[in-house]
């Protein structure tokens, strides 16, 4: 029999997965990869332009992945790189207007997904969850 501590491991790690798989599915048409999606938003969100590395660490991929994710949305005309005005080694991404517009349709369908799996549930408990799931979040982004 598995503890409490392995079965909420396993459930926050196989809800996570099939919550991203779920976005994916409704995110298929637009032809990106999970991993351009995830860039895509986590950019949207940023007040600045991040790094790559940041933005890799967000995306949770290493380095040289986020790099050729960033590669190809380049390419594709939704994302551009931009030297660091104190860092020249530091390159910082940002959405181009086609990046924009694109994540405008990440939002709408990954909130179309949020609804369906959350409407339902009981509001009180979706709090306390949430703020248990922060708490946990900080402490261990804390420890990085």
């Amino acid at each position: 029999m598995s503890s409490i501590e392995e079965r909420f491991s396993a459930a926050l790690h196989g809800t996570a997965r099939a919550w991203r798989l779920a976005i994916d599915r409704r995110l298929k048409h637009l032809g990106i990869s999970q991993a351009s999606w995830m860039a895509i938003a986590y950019t949207a969100k940023e007040t600045e332009p991040p790094s790559q590395t940041r933005l890799a660490a967000r995306v949770g991929v290493e380095d040289p992945t986020m790099v050729a994710t960033i590669d190809r949305l380049v390419k594709a005309g939704y994302m551009l790189r931009t030297p660091s005005e104190t860092d020249r080694r530091v390159k910082l991404v940002s959405l181009t207007e086609a990046g924009k517009e694109i994540y405008k349709t990440v939002w709408t369908e990954a909130s179309a997904v949020r609804l369906e799996l959350l409407g339902s549930t009981d509001p009180a408990l979706l709090r306390i969850v949430t703020e248990f799931l922060e708490t946990m979040l900080t402490d261990l982004e804390s420890r990085i």
